[in-house]
Parts: C-alpha cells; sequence; structure tokens
C-alpha cells in the first residue's frame, strides 16, 4: 500500500500543476484591477501623483510583469507558504486565513460527528424494519431534509430559537474565548448543518444495509445459526460503509473547506464566509489560495477514497 500511496501522490503532482494554470489564469481573467483596489480613495492627489503611486504598488507585488512571469513568482512564493497579501485587510493571506479556518473546523466536526452517528443508527435500524414505521417515518423526513435548502433552514433556526424563544443568538461570533459561548453560538449553524447531511448520508447508509442484507452471504450466515447482531453487524454493515464512504470522506474534507451558505446566514467568520467577501470585495490573492486550497482537498479526497475503500473491504486490491 506503501508504494501505492507514493505513486499516487507522484501522479497528482501534474494535475495540482495545471490546476494551479488553470485557476491563475482564471483569477486574471476576473473583472477589476486589484492594484485600483489598493488605491486610497478620496484622496487629493494630481494624475502624476496617481499613477507613480500605481505603478510603485505594481512593481512592489510584482503585476508589471508578464503573466507567464507572474504565474512564475506566484508558484514559487505558494511553494515556500507565502500566499500573498490580502488586499482587503492589508496582511498576510495565511495570517489572515489562520483564525477562519479554525473556526470552520469547530463549526464542521461536531457536525460531521453527529450526523455520521445518527446516520449510522437510523440507517441500519430503518433497513432491518423495513416497511415499518420507524423505516417510513424517517424516509419521509430525510426526503423533506434534502428538499428543504440549508438556508431556509438556518433561517427558521433563528426565526424560532433566536427570535421567537431567545434561546441562543441568532448569529456571529462568541463575545468571549469560553467553552459556553462558543457552544451557544455554534449550537444553530451546527443544527443547519446536521439536518442537510443527515438526511443525504442516512439514505446512503439504508441503501447500502438493504443491498448488503440481500446478499447470499448474510443468508449463509443465517442459515448457520449466528445471532441477527451478529449478522447486520459484524457481516452486513462492514461491506455497507463501502458506498458511504466515498460520503463520509467529503464531509470530513468539509470541515476544512467551510460551509460557505451556512456560514453567510449565521455571519460566522469561517473560511467560506471569507471567500464569498473576497469574491465579493475582488479580493485576488484571498481568492486564488482558497480556490487552490479546494482543489488539493479534493485530489487528497480522492487518495483517501481509495485507502478507505482498501480498509473497509479486503476484496479491494491497491496494486502500485
Amino acid at each position: 500500500m506503501f508504494r501505492y500511496i507514493v505513486k499516487r501522490i507522484l501522479s497528482m503532482i501534474p494535475t495540482a500543476l495545471i490546476i494551479s494554470i488553470m485557476l491563475f489564469a482564471f483569477s486574471k481573467a476576473m473583472p477589476g484591477d486589484p492594484i485600483q483596489a489598493m488605491m486610497p480613495q478620496g484622496t487629493a492627489m494630481t494624475k502624476e501623483q496617481e499613477a507613480q503611486m500605481y505603478k510603485n504598488l505594481s512593481e512592489r507585488y510584482g503585476l508589471d510583469k508578464s503573466y507567464p512571469e507572474q504565474y512564475v513568482r506566484w508558484l514559487g512564493r505558494t511553494l515556500q507558504g507565502d500566499l500573498g497579501e490580502s488586499l482587503r485587510v492589508k496582511k498576510p493571506v495565511t495570517d489572515h486565513l489562520r483564525e477562519p479556518l479554525r473556526n470552520t473546523i469547530y463549526l464542521n466536526i461536531g457536525s460531521t460527528i453527529i450526523s455520521f452517528l445518527l446516520s449510522i443508527l437510523i440507517g441500519i435500524r430503518s433497513a432491518t424494519h423495513r416497511g415499518g414505521v420507524f423505516d417510513r417515518t424517517f424516509q419521509t423526513l430525510t426526503l423533506i431534509g434534502m428538499s428543504i435548502p440549508i438556508f431556509f433552514i438556518g433561517l427558521l433556526l433563528i426565526y424560532i430559537f433566536a427570535f421567537k424563544l431567545g434561546w441562543l443568538p441568532p448569529n456571529g461570533m462568541p463575545r468571549e474565548n469560553t467553552f459556553g459561548q462558543w457552544v451557544r453560538y455554534l449550537t444553530l449553524p451546527t443544527i443547519a448543518l446536521t439536518v442537510g447531511s443527515l438526511a443525504s448520508l442516512s439514505r446512503y447508509v439504508r441503501n447500502s444495509m438493504l443491498d448488503a442484507l440481500n446478499q447470499d452471504y448474510i443468508r449463509t450466515a443465517r442459515s448457520k445459526g449466528l445471532k441477527e447482531k451478529t449478522v447486520i453487524y459484524s457481516h452486513a454493515f462492514r461491506n455497507a460503509l463501502i458506498p458511504v464512504v466515498t460520503a463520509l470522506t467529503w464531509a470530513v474534507l468539509g470541515m476544512f473547506s467551510g460551509s460557505a451558505i451556512t456560514e453567510r446566514i449565521f455571519a460566522y467568520r469561517g473560511i467560506g464566509n471569507e471567500l464569498i467577501t473576497a469574491v465579493i470585495s475582488q479580493d485576488y490573492n484571498v481568492i486564488l489560495a482558497l480556490s487552490m486550497f479546494y482543489a488539493l482537498l479534493t485530489l487528497l479526497g480522492n487518495l483517501i477514497m481509495d485507502i478507505a475503500y482498501a480498509l473497509v473491504d479486503p476484496r479491494v486490491k491497491l496494486e502500485a
């Protein structure tokens, strides 16, 4: 497996290089002028002074060079961990995004764990009691959860628990860096994210379990007199996990990529919200850094899924 992982990582390098070229080209094709955005507004300067300042800023950030030279310089800085400077807040991108990334992980790790555990319990029980009251009830609820947009769920939670009941804050960040404050501010966005992911993930588990329970080896295990719990959890569940691995992998990687809509609704300073703000304010360095970050997460996700398939199902062999 080690040789396979090394080979896959090496094969990802040219893919990442091509993606970086495309993202850099797209960023340059975006409307607007980053140098013009950095120019001070409302100051009394002559046209000569403005032209000189524009020239100085262009030279400082290397934007007076040709596009190929700009790309090489950007790639070299990126490989050294220098993602440039945020045009909006006038600070290094790495420093600017450190706190939003941490906040996003705080928000998504809770919803991911809760939705995964609940989906396992609901999916297994629905599959083993197919057609029963429990199964029909949750099939209806999950269908509703998948149909309702996440922003509507968030607004509904804010209306009920913040405005009507006054139990929780409607949005924003914790005013104090204490566990109690974080719980209060994270509760509503966590519920919104959990409802959205739980609906689809529980249906994944149910359908996978139904498929596994209809296999010949399950009938053989039952005919040998094994306990039903052993048949379900030791034989059927492990094989049912194979298609669920895909959804779970992207859910885990989603902890790092952020949940832009949810973070925007709850005014939560996460990495998804920062991306939307960067697009609106034409903060090119932040947009480019986050886009490249998401692309690398996608490449990493495919590798993790292949490894997870081999761990879950011994029949899957990874060949170098």
